[in-house]
């Protein structure tokens, strides 16, 4: 893992946070460093457990405190997949999910892949932030 996260330089994670707002807490920068490291899904609890490998140990309400902060200032796109599972997610373009409900794995859907033909009529005094799109698959059965 540790291969994976040198690929990004702390002074590019301390230049992406200040361009979105973040002040670069050293804890920040741990944070950063995992989850730029490479477009991937992480769970809170997965970056807890890679932060706590790597260097002093980073509580639990600081994890989500920050990840909530990647995801307020566009840093991270939050994925909800069920009311108890949530990923945070480096690529933060338009695209959608697949939730491999056997493996707990959230996966990229190409864009592309899936059309939304039309909106819906959004209710008076609303407009549209995004669409979130998780098809939840499992091994078939036959």
């Amino acid at each position: 893992m540790m291969d994976e996260i040198n690929m990004i330089s702390k002074s590019q994670i301390i230049d992406k946070l200040k361009k979105a707002g973040v002040t670069p807490t050293q804890q920040r920068v741990e944070i950063g460093q995992i989850l730029f490291a490479k477009p991937q899904h992480m769970s809170a609890d997965q970056v807890l457990s890679v932060v706590n490998q790597t260097g002093p140990v980073v509580s639990k309400a600081t994890i989500y405190n920050t990840l909530g902060l990647f995801a307020k200032k566009g840093l991270v796109r939050e994925v909800i997949v069920d009311p108890s599972k949530v990923f945070y997610d480096s690529n933060t373009s338009e695209h959608h999910h697949f939730y491999d409900i056997d493996t707990g794995s959230l996966m990229d859907i190409n864009n592309g892949q899936l059309r939304l033909e039309s909106m819906p009529v959004l209710p008076d005094g609303t407009e549209a932030e995004g669409i979130d799109i998780v098809i939840r698959v499992r091994k078939s059965m036959h």
